[in-house]
């Protein structure tokens, strides 16, 4: 893997956002829509019910930053690979000497950038206009980002890889998979609150204990380290299935002579 091919991937989209100002405003202006109404929302409720209700709401604000770490990690992955078909520039990069590795590892550290921004905007925002602190979650926020990181990244794979399969038509996963799953892994809610069938399948998401793991890190100051090891292990399948997958649609489409006829469409 050269470090070289990796930062010169980068430096690629890095030019994408300086040169196009408006690519920009995608980072900052939905997250803080969404921060803003969940915001809006808890201050209503705080102000009608009663005390220990209304700090309870509080986890809402966290949630929604949390669920932005994920989100924007899969875009990374998934919308830098749309930026090459956009441009026309996809057979350029896998015609060029690049590794797949290589080129996966440049999209994660986009996606990791992307994440800097905009948490660093929804963090401000929230602790002048909210007086929430999401650094409240102490040094669990270092595990509970980064875990959430990697699996954002797994669902970027994912998301690209269905996209190779088929075709243009199929653009919208970039931003729906995410959404696919969000109702099961308890981002706002417990999961014992959801339905019992439910409950389940729940686990079977790295993010689930990370949400869960930031509500009781909230409540009581500390957590169950069983919620990490689980979510650690999970992100390794998940990841590693995900890898997996991405290569050998990749491998097909190009053995079908499908990556050519879908970076020209």
């Amino acid at each position: 893997m050269s470090i070289r091919i990796i930062s010169a991937l980068v430096l690629r989209y890095l030019f994408l956002y300086t040169r196009t100002p408006m690519r920009l405003v995608e980072l900052v202006f939905w997250p803080l829509v969404d921060l803003v109404v969940w915001g809006n929302v808890t201050v209503f409720i705080q102000k009608n019910s009663d005390t220990e209700f209304g700090s309870f709401i509080l986890f809402f604000l966290g949630a929604m930053i949390l669920w932005d770490v994920l989100f924007r990690a899969q875009q990374g992955v998934a919308i830098s690979f749309l930026e090459d078909v956009w441009t026309r520039n996809l057979l350029n990069v896998f015609v060029a000497p690049v590794r797949t590795v290589e080129y996966l590892s440049a999209t994660f550290f986009v996606g990791f950038l992307r994440i800097l921004i905009t948490c660093v905007v929804m963090g401000f925002v929230s602790w002048i206009g909210y007086s929430f602190n999401i650094f409240q979650l102490h040094w669990w926020l270092v595990p509970f980002f980064l875990n959430l990181m990697v699996f954002g990244w797994s669902l970027g794979m994912i998301s690209t890889a269905l996209i190779l399969r088929w075709g243009q038509a199929a653009e919208s996963l970039a931003w729906a998979v995410p959404f696919f799953i969000q109702p099961v892994v308890a981002v706002f809610y417990r999961v014992e609150d959801m339905p019992a069938w439910s409950q389940p399948f729940a686990w079977l998401f790295p993010a689930t204990p990370i949400f869960e793991g930031m509500r009781e890190v909230m409540k009581t100051g500390t957590m169950n380290w069983n919620h990490l090891w689980l979510a650690a292990g999970l992100n390794v399948i998940y990841l590693t299935l995900a890898g997996w997958l991405f290569v050998w649609v990749l491998n097909m489409t190009r053995k079908r002579g499908l990556l050519t006829k879908f970076a020209t469409q």
